[in-house]
């Protein structure tokens, strides 16, 4: 439980923050060469980004669909890509900007059921990508969480299981390893009303939010002396840039905040009952994760064709070279992630004056080897799902807006 959230005071730090934008190659990626038209998309794409309308990859996602099929978006009334799509249509009408066909592999044509939980509330945008999803020749099973909303390929919430020797970088996300970390302590809650200045103090002094923002100074970098950071020319090309970023959360909505935690007779042994002054993280591998994720996405892209609404769906295969070039990159992105949460959440303690007696920590930006009941191995893919297997405690924030 929430108390006060003390992080939404605090002003950005580090470097200063540079404005997000969805550039040309971007766009070209979409299937978008024509000048005329890539200005046009252009124009929209970054006025809605500008404004806050939706962030840059709703808008990417919602420019592909309206490229695969402009109708429903020219129809909608009062739309935000109203006029682009009509512009699509008129062009297609004319023989231009035809839309591409790109497939080596096809769906399957049967869409199996998958769990969905709060359909009433999940958008349709979101539901039509997990149906796409779960049509992948490589497909499994799959399901779909309450707080389900449109992504790339998979939407986010998406939980979609493979065959076990293939991994989709898009299915992964984009920031990779992106987390959770909650740091128990064993004070009374009543400090973020009794102590609040002290308590934004140490928040603004140990934390460091910013698109590139870095530190100088580390609790524990360990990690770098490990060899991975050697195994491949990506990841050695990464190493400084991870470095830098060690201790940071970056921006979007990333936080570090105080709370109460409420703990309920019985729910964790090993602390009793009662209400905790907490701390709560989130965020992930940084420009690391970041450059590993469109790296390899475009490989997959580039080796998979698949059908345009499934594009972002490509997969690696792990008996290839470049299925197990991602895979390593994965697995050092999410033990660089929890350093990064470990680094704020240990710089924070020690200003605090206080260890934590408990930290309960989860990835929900990544992909496992996992069996299904009947014993069939499979990789299991989560974008902004939580695993919830018995007995594995994890965190789901109320809110990440």
């Amino acid at each position: 439980m929430r108390k006060q959230n003390i992080a939404e005071t605090l002003p950005l730090q580090g470097l200063p923050v540079q404005k997000e934008k969805i550039g040309n190659n971007e766009l070209k990626a979409l299937g978008i060469n024509d000048v005329e038209i890539l200005v046009n998309f252009s124009r929209v794409a970054n006025g809605l980004l500008k404004h806050n309308v939706m962030p840059k990859p709703e808008i990417l996602a919602n420019l592909e669909a309206l490229i695969d099929d402009p109708m429903p978006y020219a129809l909608k009334k009062g739309g935000k890509f109203k006029n682009l799509a009509e512009d699509v249509i008129a062009l297609r009408k004319e023989g231009k900007f035809v839309k591409q066909e790109r497939s080596n592999f096809k769906l399957k044509e049967e869409i199996v059921d998958f769990p969905v939980w709060g359909l009433e509330n999940i958008e349709v945008g979101a539901l039509a990508q997990m149906r796409t999803a779960i049509q992948l020749p490589i497909a499994v099973a799959g399901a779909l969480m309450p707080d389900a909303h449109q992504g790339y390929g998979l939407p986010i919430g998406g939980v979609l299981a493979t065959t076990a020797n293939t991994i989709i970088p898009f299915a992964v996300g984009v920031d990779i390893a992106c987390r959770m970390c909650l740091s128990i302590f064993d004070l009374p809650a009543e400090a973020i009303d009794t102590e609040t200045d002290k308590l934004k103090n140490i928040l603004m002094d140990n934390t460091y939010f910013g698109m590139g923002c870095t530190t100088k100074s580390y609790f524990d970098s360990s990690l770098f002396d490990s060899k991975t950071w050697g195994e491949t020319k990506i990841i050695r090309s990464l190493k400084d840039k991870a470095y830098a970023q060690l201790g940071t959360s970056g921006t979007g909505n990333h936080f570090v905040e105080w709370g109460e935690l409420d703990i309920a007779e019985g729910a964790l042994t090993e602390i009793p009952a009662g209400k905790y002054l907490a701390l709560l993280s989130h965020s992930g591998s940084r420009g690391f994760g970041g450059s590993v994720a469109d790296y390899y996405s475009r490989i997959a892209m580039t080796k998979t064709k698949l059908p345009a609404e499934a594009k972002h769906l490509a997969w690696l295969d792990l008996d290839k070279d470049e299925g197990q070039e991602y895979w390593i990159a994965m697995n050092l992105a999410g033990e660089y992630a929890s350093a990064n949460h470990h680094e704020i959440h240990n710089k924070i303690a020690r200003a605090l004056g206080v260890n934590p007696i408990s930290m309960i920590e989860n990835h929900h930006n990544f992909a496992w080897k996992e069996q299904l009941a009947d014993g069939t191995e499979v990789m299991v893919h989560r974008k902004g799902a939580t695993p919830a297997g018995e007995g594995v405690l994890g965190i789901i924030p109320g809110s990440m807006s």
